[in-house]
């Protein structure tokens, strides 16, 4: 694994180096003594597996508050999506700045998301596929979520929202009151 630093800090670009033949490939997805080299020393708990079939789908921009904030390992396994992180830690120098990659199934890239993030995509082809590698468990009473266009963000989606989930549409606009994610 090749890792990436991004203009946000703690946030990384992992590069997996896949070992390719005849057959196909072979790719080492995780190793919990490689990312500990960038500071991720939490447990893997969860993993999630999500499809998402039409054409600038989006899902996002969610994340959990503490005591269950979660570091999220995002790999594209079919098709090609344009995943953001919005860093959400409260002090941060780069507080609501975000960073956005093309993860494919081709590119072997997977986004490293620390806690105090949140997270979504776009898809890019239709029927994509990622799998999410999580620190902590999904809990339904610390999550939370910002509204994918939020004006304070301004993340540049790369093509027009076809479908988005009645929870996702249902974030509230940032306001004076948001101070982010105390860790």
């Amino acid at each position: 694994m090749k890792f990436n630093s991004t203009p946000i800090s703690g946030l990384y670009v992992a590069e997996l180096t896949p070992h390719i033949d005849a057959r196909g490939y072979f790719v080492r997805a995780f190793c919990q003594d490689e990312l500990k080299k960038i500071g991720l020393h939490k447990k893997i708990v969860q993993i999630n597996h999500s499809k998402t079939a039409r054409l600038g789908a989006l899902r996002g921009m969610h994340f959990q508050v503490p005591p269950y904030a979660e570091t999220k390992l995002v790999r594209c396994i079919t098709g090609k999506v344009f995943d953001v992180a919005i860093d959400i830690r409260s002090g941060s120098e780069t507080f609501l700045h975000w960073y956005g990659e093309y993860l494919t199934e081709d590119n072997f890239k997977m986004m490293i998301i620390p806690e105090g993030f949140a997270h979504g995509f776009q898809v890019i082809e239709p029927d994509s596929e990622l799998l999410y590698f999580h620190t902590a468990e999904y809990a339904p009473n610390s999550e939370s979520g910002i509204l994918y266009n939020d004006a304070n963000v301004g993340i540049e989606w790369p093509l027009g929202v076809a479908d988005l989930s009645e929870r996702d549409m249902k974030h509230t606009p940032i306001d004076e009151n948001f101070f982010g994610v105390k860790l």
